[in-house]
């Protein structure tokens, strides 16, 4: 797989993966390079919410008060970003990268700023990312821990995190109950 191949792109967990952090779940890529792998976990609720997290930083949450910050990996928990739909009219904003059709990435506190005066439908506020050195990832491809999948706008933003494994299993066709443990390129 080249390196270009690999984000923006989904990562899913397969069966085997034992490590807690990662055990079912749906990462999303937002860089590759030579340098390393940076994403996202999209599917691990937290019981801290948006407008706790905004009040620690004195920022008014005009969303859902019951809006939660989802787990976005194990590296650096203190670090947050925010991934938005594009009706969000924030895509302008410096700080703003586009990571697929319809999905856009900020770690900008302005962003956030802005995001929480006016929350659109399509936001998700995450703490911590996960990380993989140079080569890593390419090796846990080819030991069969991850499948690849194209990012989709919907798994992003609509998918429950309880049904996003499976969701995404079964989008490429496969019932989930049919993966098997097994090394190699899946």
């Amino acid at each position: 797989m080249n390196e270009s191949s690999l984000a923006p792109r989904l990562l899913v967990a397969m069966p085997q993966m034992m490590d807690p952090n990662f055990a079912r779940s749906v990462v999303l890529l937002i860089h590759h390079d030579t340098d390393g792998t940076f994403g996202i976990v999209l599917n691990r609720p937290t019981d801290l919410t948006a407008p706790a997290l905004c009040s620690s930083l004195e920022i008014e949450w005009g969303g859902d008060p019951e809006d939660a910050v989802d787990w976005g990996g194990p590296v650096q928990p203190e670090s947050g970003w925010m991934l938005f739909g594009h009706e969000s009219g924030m895509d302008s904003l410096e700080g703003v990268t586009s990571v697929a059709e319809g999905v856009w990435f900020s770690s900008s506190l302005e962003v956030l700023k802005e995001l929480a005066r006016d929350c659109p439908a399509q936001l998700r506020v995450l703490l911590g990312y996960a990380g993989w050195g140079p080569g890593q990832l390419e090796a846990e491809l080819s030991q069969g821990a991850w499948l690849t999948v194209p990012v989709s706008q919907e798994v992003v933003f609509e998918v429950h995190p309880d049904l996003m494994w499976e969701r995404v299993v079964r989008s490429l066709g496969i019932d989930p109950a049919a993966l098997v443990s097994s090394p190699g390129v899946h």
